[in-house]
């Protein structure tokens, strides 16, 4: 039997980069599951030239890699392998159904939310994506200048290419601080009490690091990219800790890598020992680690799983979402990140437990094909597709999208 042009990896990959791949195939959709009407579009797009006239988040993914290099898309775009949990990260929402309900009094209807005690706007935030410059001129500054104009949280990566300060200023407001442990625990602990002394109110430790990644779409791509890396990154040297800003001026000469191999629940306890101010571990995907996060000072977790990054478990963070609530029981607030596309996929994670759900990919996308616009305009559009669902699901505010609201479907 003839494989199907539309497998899950295909129809990501087509769907993504529908402005720079080659229109579908009608004797293929003939043969095939039928498409839906999006994607029997059969004429050539239009190219958007600002980005208030893209249509989706996964619009943006095409015009990004038409912008970008070949091993700097890869990089943001590829993971761990072959790739396929990055694919199911988004793929796995389409698992999951949405009960609209009608009769609802939905005249003020609203996406803000409170987190930590501060008012959100909307439930979304811009989770940490490394080395930005390699995007945008712009780099983490234009995604804080985006964050700033949305009155959205931000979450910096310790390996930005803008150093925190810039960052901050940009803001105009407390961001979080992400943090690779490193295995020197000295350059740690000056890492967090700079970020501290700058005012970043969370350390958002990441525990899904530990070891080198095989990134063979990032691999491929550099063979076929042979530029001059010092224009770009300044530096030959790809080590985090040798480049990156908030690295400048601490002794490094010890580290070897960015996660200590010994990140045990004491370890936990140690650096528990240091942050003054919310501890977020990063990294989550089962119940048993979420209890040992929360038995040893985590004030939040995030389920993620580096958007498929770092290791090839074919399991989606959305799947992994429902064991992790029911481990927390309400104790701290139940982050979550990992292959977030559309408002529906926002809805059904807080449904399905999450306090607040975070972007990567999609922000990065919006930075290299337009700047600050196309993160804001990335961000917009969830927020819109966000209160669509919201309305049609018959829930006026965060605090009513409940579990019940998403049911798994037949055969999924």
């Amino acid at each position: 039997m003839k494989k199907s042009l539309w497998s899950p990896m295909s129809r990501r990959t087509l769907l993504g980069g529908l402005t720079t791949l080659p229109i579908f195939l009608p004797k293929a959709m003939a043969e095939d599951a039928p498409p839906t009407p999006s994607q029997a579009f059969t004429r050539p797009p239009v190219r958007p030239t600002s980005a208030d006239q893209v249509l989706s988040v996964a619009e943006f993914e095409g015009l990004a890699r038409d912008a970008l290099p070949p091993a700097h898309f890869a990089y943001i775009s590829g993971g761990a392998d072959d790739d396929r949990t990055v694919a199911r990260n988004h793929d796995v929402f389409s698992d999951y159904e949405i009960r609209a309900h009608r009769f609802n009094d939905l005249r003020n209807l609203t996406t803000a939310t409170t987190v930590f005690g501060a008012k959100w706007s909307s439930p979304l935030y811009v989770s940490a994506v490394s080395s930005m410059r390699a995007f945008h001129p712009d780099a983490e500054v234009g995604v804080a200048r985006a964050a700033k104009s949305r009155s959205i949280q931000q979450m910096l990566s310790l390996g930005a290419s803008a150093s925190t300060e810039e960052v901050l200023a940009a803001r105009g407001a407390p961001i979080w601080q992400q943090l690779y442990a490193t295995d020197d625990f000295k350059v740690t602990e000056a890492v967090v009490r700079r970020a501290e002394k700058l005012g970043c109110t969370a350390i958002a430790l990441t525990v899904d690091s530990p070891g080198a990644r095989n990134q063979e779409t990032l691999k491929r791509a550099m063979r076929s990219d042979n530029r001059d890396c010092n224009p770009c990154h300044g530096t030959t040297n790809h080590q985090m800790w040798r480049r990156a800003p908030m690295f400048a001026g601490l002794d490094v000469s010890h580290v070897t890598g960015l996660s200590p191999l010994d990140l045990t629940p004491a370890y936990l306890d140690k650096l528990r020992a240091v942050v003054k101010g919310k501890f977020i571990v990063k990294g989550i995907v089962t119940g048993e680690d979420a209890v040992i996060a929360i038995d040893h000072g985590a004030d939040a977790v995030v389920v993620s799983n580096h958007g498929g990054g770092n290791e090839e478990t074919l399991r989606a963070t959305i799947d992994c979402l429902p064991e992790v609530v029911a481990a927390v029981r309400g104790r701290i607030p139940v982050f979550f990140d990992g292959g977030i596309r559309r408002g529906t996929d926002i809805f059904k994670a807080l449904a399905m437990g999450a306090t607040a759900v975070g972007i990567g990919r999609p922000q990065a996308w919006g930075l290299a094909a337009f700047g600050q616009p196309g993160v804001e305009a990335v961000i917009d559009i969830l927020n819109y597709e966000l209160k669509n669902i919201m309305r049609q699901a018959g829930t006026p505010t965060i605090a009513n999208i409940t579990r019940e609201l998403v049911v798994r479907a037949r055969g999924a």
